[in-house]
């Protein structure tokens, strides 16, 4: 057994573990299997936190109107709301501008994976850089595709990432379970 297996997963969270994993499997093969749902559900997503969003932050600035950061505040609110209705009435350049953040998403995410699995080596990090190798692949092939294809590209792509995501956690979470057996 590795102290640095045991230190990394809790025996009591490998059960959630597993559960994800399950979950972002099936997520991935749902995204693939019908693209361009699952594109119009991501922009939806997107656009009602950005709406959320900002609403929260008008309503912290109305909090804050005596003090200084209340006109920053009020702005960033104004603009959140906005860019979130403009992606609900535009929904086609809002998936566009949605593959661009994709693609910049996945691509910080590949790179954070690279570095764990590099900070976990030698105890099963393998899987874990895999993960990370593509999911920078995944980012490199939405800029390539962008503008034109964006709305598949996207549900495809993420697929495919949640995909290697749940099957990297997957094998991380049974290595653990082995490990603390």
């Amino acid at each position: 057994m590795s102290v640095t297996a045991s230190a990394t997963f809790p025996r009591a969270s490998i059960g959630w573990s597993i559960m994800l994993s399950v979950f972002l499997i099936v997520a991935g093969i749902l995204a693939i299997a019908m693209p361009l749902a699952a594109a119009i559900a991501v922009n939806i997503f997107v656009a009602w936190l950005l709406l959320f969003s900002g609403a929260a932050h008008l309503v912290f600035a109305w909090q804050r109107r005596h003090s200084r950061g209340f006109i920053g505040q009020l702005l960033l609110g104004i603009l959140y709301a906005f860019i979130g209705a403009y992606i609900l009435i535009n929904p086609a350049l809002g998936l566009v501008s949605l593959a661009l953040a994709i693609a910049v998403y996945l691509l910080l995410e590949g790179v954070l994976e690279i570095i764990l699995a590099l900070q976990i080596q030698p105890t099963r990090w393998g899987w874990l850089l895999f993960d990370g190798i593509l999911t920078l692949i995944l980012a490199l092939m939405i800029w390539k595709a962008w503008p034109a294809g964006s709305e598949l590209v996207v549900a495809i792509l993420v697929g495919i990432s949640m995909l290697f995501s749940g099957i990297s956690r997957l094998m991380l979470s049974l290595a653990a379970r082995h490990w603390g057996a």
